[in-house]
């Protein structure tokens, strides 16, 4: 999984083309480590919501959240890249009323991820990255 994470990254970065994905739906969020401490750069899709960018750690329906769920539960300062754009963002996962009408939402749109609830056999977590300042 790193060799591709890494591929995705590079290509991301470099502005053209991502083999096999949609680059206008994908992100790079950077994590800090929850037992490292070091840096960790994770591509991954996200939803719009109004002003919001949502991301989904349904870590393809894995029992388990994902490495950067627990990396930002513990540091929830992050770095979002969109597009050609780089900023500072807290992350906040959605709860009560909130979570419930964009997980509705999300799985509407993408219905993969409904799948993924299903196999996973856990509440998916979807998280808001909010601009650092806004």
């Amino acid at each position: 999984m790193n060799e591709v994470n890494n591929r995705v990254i590079t290509q991301f970065r470099a502005g053209g083309e991502i083999d096999g994905m949609h680059r206008d739906r994908l992100l790079l969020l950077t994590t800090t480590g929850a037992r490292t401490g070091g840096t960790h750069t994770t591509p991954m899709m996200f939803h719009r919501d109004g002003d919001r960018v949502l991301v989904i750690a349904s870590n393809s329906g894995a029992p388990k959240d994902p490495d950067w769920y627990r990396n930002l539960a513990a540091h929830p300062e992050v770095t979002v890249e969109i597009g050609d754009e780089s900023y500072a963002a807290t992350a906040t996962p959605l709860a009560g009323d909130d979570y419930a009408r964009a997980w509705t939402g999300i799985k509407a749109a993408y219905p993969f991820f409904a799948d993924h609830e299903a196999k996973a056999g856990r509440e998916i977590p979807v998280v808001a990255l909010t601009r650092a300042g806004a």
